[in-house]
């Protein structure tokens, strides 16, 4: 499978002459095509791709309102960083341009430790490794990073333009088209589906010569929050956190600089908290999310997980932006959107009139149950509870007015009449219609969620045992049915009445302004919660997350933006906080975490152990058959809904 510098992509020998004649890979889940599942909302996506979703300018280059710069650090003012590995982007691109480092070396430096590391490739199983990686094409990155190298000496002769990501290595999430790599959304039943174009965040990470390492692992089915295919940066045998589970373990362990991470319930702002990544999970439309295998259509984003605040607010700056003949959702966000801040702003306060809001009906989940009319903070461990109430002092210190409030009670109708809402609106091929059904089911439709993994299954490319996993999985058994079937899933989501679905979309547009009240009413610009509330368990024999929010899925059903970043440790693992508010609101929340980051560089810059004893060798690299299993809170708004209903009874 060749890419523009003409290497070889490791995948399955003949996985190209398995596609039958006649039948375009664009018909395939997440193969960048114009009736693809895995071009969520996308028209088209073709050849055209590169120019009707050009990577726009930086949003966060030049001096405004945030703390923008228009240029790395200067050499005098990074620290010294024990290894090559250890240094943020911004230190990086400084090096780099300066000649004191070369992108050849650092992304040599980075496929050496996921050799040491990594563990086998194309291994959806908790392996023992960190198994953050589930396939990578040496040596495309390496001509990726001469070409970065090329790049960079000419912006030293000239002063030619050059993005501060040039020649930096970054993994991508399992879910999200590589051209000519195999996407298979942490399952081998998507074996053979191979991206014919970039997505659209992916092309213009490209764009601005970023080496592409390779595919992150994720949940099966990019289904689980808590994961266990990947073993936790901190602690191989604890929990990494999931969807984006490699996503979230790579950038701290240091097998990559930074990643792509893509959440519909979760999926990154849960494995950047349980590992201690900083992660942004933007606002719906923010970043188009075509070329991507879809959960939920409408909820579905792509966003940035790395080491610190500054790092992701460049990666996000770089990979936002309308597209609007591949993802329409781009459309709604600002155009020019809100400058995304570089730096901290100056003194010691700078927080000073912020108000950051503690809601008091956060419900969180503990064990089986969901603790309803108590503080989510009567809920937290010892170690937890410490680190919050150290934390709430800090925000204060630097100015922030941090107090708590009401926040909106999930559990009450009136209020939510839409999320986890008990009402049916109608009964379709047999099946009850909540409203979040309704809309959720409806846009499944119109991306052919169902239909494309049907052109798939009959393209003769997956065997007989994956067709019987995808149907599984994508399928739907309705009343009267012997067996579960995807025409069944697709005449039920298409049977949708318009004036149902239309009637769940106000119910959302309820909820979402019920909640902006709740802030406004308290004059609060965002929110401080902590995700997960005690210490992460293990990967096998464990309960996944002890406690953790129960209304995890609400920023994503609010198409609201929501950061994490890691504010201190118990037991060795890490404690994360998160910063979330309302519909755009990228660059608040993110100048908030880079100062506080840049007055608390110690938990970002903390560094793992390599595990112990290491691994003499890696495990030969080939492709495992092993069961793709996973428990625990599931991404799927759907499932998640019925979940909570079932934990409030």
């Amino acid at each position: 499978m060749g890419d523009e510098h003409g290497s070889v992509t490791k995948v399955e020998p003949g996985v190209r002459d398995t596609v039958p004649a006649g039948l375009s890979r664009r018909a395939l889940i997440g193969g960048a095509g114009a009736t693809a599942a895995g071009t969520a909302l996308a028209m088209t996506f073709g050849a055209r791709a590169a120019e009707a979703a050009p990577a726009p300018k930086p949003s966060g280059t030049g001096t405004g309102t945030g703390a923008g710069v228009a240029g790395p650090p200067a050499l005098k003012g990074i620290p010294k960083r024990p290894r090559l590995v250890d240094y943020e982007i911004f230190e990086l691109a400084a090096l780099l341009r300066a000649g004191k480092v070369s992108s050849v070396e650092l992304t040599r430096a980075y496929l050496d430790r996921i050799d040491k590391l990594n563990g086998p490739f194309e291994t959806y199983a908790n392996t023992g490794f960190y198994n953050a990686f589930v396939r990578v094409d040496e040596e495309a990155a390496l001509a990726a990073a001469r070409a970065a190298d090329k790049r960079i000496a000419a912006y030293r002769r000239s002063r030619t333009p050059l993005s501060l990501l040039c020649g930096i290595p970054m993994g991508i999430k399992d879910s999200v088209g590589i051209k000519g790599f195999q996407t298979k959304n942490g399952s081998q039943a998507f074996t053979g589906n191979v991206a014919l174009q970039d997505a659209t965040a992916v092309a213009r990470l490209r764009a601005a010569g970023v080496v592409l390492l390779g595919h992150t692992i994720c949940s099966a089915f990019s289904g689980s929050i808590t994961g266990t295919f990947a073993g936790n940066a901190w602690n191989v045998a604890h929990v990494p956190g999931g969807s984006s589970q490699g996503s979230g373990v790579a950038p701290v362990a240091r097998l990559a600089a930074a990643c792509l991470g893509e959440e519909t319930g979760g999926s990154i702002i849960m494995p950047s908290a349980a590992n201690g990544a900083t992660g942004i999970k933007p606002s719906l439309g923010t970043v188009s999310i075509a070329g991507v295998m879809p959960l939920s259509p409408a909820y579905d984003v792509l966003g940035p997980m790395g080491r610190s605040a500054r790092d992701v607010a460049l990666i996000l700056a770089t990979i936002l932006g309308p597209d609007a003949v591949n993802d329409p959702q781009t459309l709604a966000a600002p155009n020019p959107f809100p400058q995304i801040p570089f730096g901290p702003r100056p003194g010691s306060k700078p927080l000073r009139g912020l108000t950051i809001g503690i809601p008091q009906t956060d419900w969180m989940r503990v064990g089986s149950g969901i603790k309803t009319g108590v503080s989510p903070q009567s809920t937290y461990g010892a170690g937890h509870l410490a680190v919050f109430n150290r934390l709430v002092g800090e925000l204060r210190a630097l100015g922030a007015t941090v107090k708590e409030f009401p926040g909106l009670d999930m559990t009450d109708p009136k209020q939510n009449p839409y999320f986890s809402s008990s009402d049916v609106l109608a009964t379709v091929d047999g099946s009850p219609v909540s409203p979040s059904a309704a809309v959720v089911n409806a846009n499944r439709y119109e991306v052919r969620y169902a239909k494309a993994v049907a052109d798939f299954c009959e393209s003769g490319i997956p065997a007989e045992s994956a067709v019987a996993t995808l149907t599984s999985q994508y399928g739907r058994r309705g009343p009267g049915e012997s067996s579960a079937s995807l025409a069944s899933a697709d005449r039920f989501y298409g049977g949708i009445p318009a004036a149902v679905r239309y009637e769940g979309e106000q119910r959302r547009r309820t909820l979402i302004a019920n909640y902006t009240k709740a802030l406004r009413d308290h004059d609060v610009d965002f929110m401080l919660v902590l995700s997960l509330g005690d210490v992460i368990g293990l990967r096998s024999g464990g309960t996944g997350f002890p406690v953790y929010r129960a209304y995890y899925q609400v920023p994503n059903a609010l198409g609201w933006p929501m950061v994490s970043f890691p504010v201190g440790q118990v037991q060795g693992l890490p404690v994360s906080a998160q910063f979330w508010g309302p519909r755009f609101a990228e660059a608040e929340i993110t100048q908030a975490m880079i100062d506080y980051q840049a007055r608390h560089p110690e938990h970002h810059n903390a560094t793992p152990a390599d595990p112990t004893p290491p691994p003499a060798s890696a495990a030969p690299r080939q492709r495992s058959m092993t069961a793709e299993t996973e428990s625990g809170p599931s991404n799927d708004p759907l499932l998640g809904e019925e979940d909570i209903r079932k934990a409030l009874q």
